[in-house]
């Protein structure tokens, strides 16, 4: 494979022009041993890491869609102003975007799932409409990774579908296989919220939980997504319901979106435990390009800068916020009185957020991402390790905020001394190992082993 991307670097002049001066890299079999080369140049290492970009396999396995993106007159063959359209996986050399069928949680009831189902079948649909009708000769949806490698050896770009939430699923199981059939390789069974599979982590700082973990539902999904060759997420289930799934999974999990909670302390990160099981599972983490899941810096700057902005406009309300254990104290008429006033705060909470607390932020950068990168591979081992970048979901970071600067985390990781092979496994060789995996183990059920 031999792609063109364009570099989007912050240069000085003087190395600008020389790396005009050296023409293309030599395109070379071998790779880069683990460690700095003695003596490179900083041309020499952009020089190096473009070859390795142009060779490997690039591939996020997260990227959130609006389906108004995706019609015949406004879509992705346009620079869009979206992180990821054609253009820029172009301009940055990205192979392969995993669009994701994304669903909010609502109500555990008829309506909710009605609504959620309608919103998952309208993205299936738009991401088959994007790569069968509007631009088939530029993007082809995979299901395998032999058809991953044989997209891109073609020059066309791959997109791949991941499910985020099962809530679309409702009471009927035969939907996870009407999923699968439409092309989903990977699914989480919950969100910002429990759905009926699974609590969600955002359970966790109030311990505030609905299912101890995985439900019974959950428990039969966890099975049906072995049994079809679904990836099973777990970048947004609770720590219980992961360690869960880590014991009844026959086959390996991946965390489609998530970092090392060691580093940076939100929910959404993997703890060190976690992550030790996810390595006896065979499975695969894919590293967020998440500012506040990155940088530990902007993570408790934007918490504190929230809670206090939060409690100003209390006080202007002249609203007393009280404490979790107060309010499940309340009696109901009283707790939802006080969760409409909450309601009324974060209404005004948000316009103000941007401005006075998210400006204000350190910001997060490709070597705060990669220093996950790095903590993850020396406690787990590179190859359970992956990339992603939650693009269009409040996902980039300073020098990857879209996905026409994608080279510049080749380049870190070149700088760090990673190889060409081992670079290949961390942009798209170990998501696509587990894909293998998943679906050798669904095959194996299918025929009563």
């Amino acid at each position: 494979m031999n792609k063109s991307f364009t570099l989007k670097l912050l240069l000085p002049c003087w190395l600008t022009l020389l790396l005009a001066a050296c023409g293309e890299p030599e395109q070379s079999t071998t790779s880069a041993s683990n460690q700095d080369l003695p003596g490179e140049s900083e041309a020499q290492l952009i020089a190096r890491a473009t070859a390795m970009h142009e060779r490997v396999i690039t591939l996020d396995t997260h990227a959130d869609i609006n389906t108004d993106n995706f019609t015949a007159e406004k879509n992705y063959t346009q620079d869009l102003d979206t992180q990821v359209n054609l253009p820029k996986m172009q301009a940055g050399g990205l192979d392969v975007a995993w669009f994701i069928v994304y669903t909010g949680q609502g109500t555990l009831d008829a309506d909710g799932y009605a609504a959620a189902y309608a919103n998952a079948i309208d993205k299936f649909e738009s991401i088959h409409r994007l790569a069968e009708e509007i631009a088939p000769d530029q993007i082809e949806i995979a299901y395998t990774s032999d058809d991953v490698r044989r997209i891109t050896s073609t020059g066309k770009k791959v997109a791949m579908i991941g499910i985020e939430n099962a809530y679309p699923v409702g009471l009927d199981m035969s939907r996870i296989e009407d999923f699968h059939a439409r092309g989903g390789r990977y699914m989480s069974l919950a969100h910002n919220g429990h759905s009926q599979f699974s609590d969600s982590n955002t359970g966790e700082n109030n311990m505030d939980y609905l299912h101890g973990g995985l439900s019974d539902r959950g428990r039969d999904a966890i099975a049906e997504m072995n049994r079809l060759g679904i990836m099973i997420d777990i970048s947004h289930p609770s720590r219980n319901s992961n360690m869960q799934t880590f014991e009844l999974s026959r086959a390996p999990v991946i965390a489609s979106h998530s970092s090392a909670r060691a580093l940076t302390n939100h929910t959404r990160n993997l703890d060190d435990e976690m992550l030790l099981a996810l390595k006896k599972n065979g499975g695969v983490v894919q590293t967020v390009a998440f500012s506040s899941y990155v940088s530990e810096a902007r993570r408790s700057h934007m918490q504190e800068g929230r809670a206090s902005l939060q409690r100003s406009i209390a006080a202007e309300l002249e609203i007393e916020l009280l404490e979790p254990t107060a309010v499940a104290q309340l009696n109901a008429t009283d707790r939802a009185a006080y969760e409409a006033q909450m309601v009324d705060i974060n209404t005004r909470l948000f316009p103000r957020l941007s401005a006075e607390v998210n400006s204000e932020a350190p910001a997060a950068t490709v070597a705060d991402f990669v220093d996950h990168i790095d903590y993850i591979v020396n406690l787990i081992g590179l190859e359970h390790v992956g990339i992603s970048s939650d693009f269009d979901g409040g996902g980039g970071i300073e020098g990857w905020n879209d996905a026409s600067e994608s080279f510049n985390v080749t380049l870190e990781l070149a700088r760090r001394g990673y190889s060409e092979a081992e670079i290949g496994m961390l942009w798209s060789g170990n998501l696509l190992r587990v894909l293998d995996d998943v679906q050798r183990v669904a095959a194996n059920i299918q025929a009563g082993n």
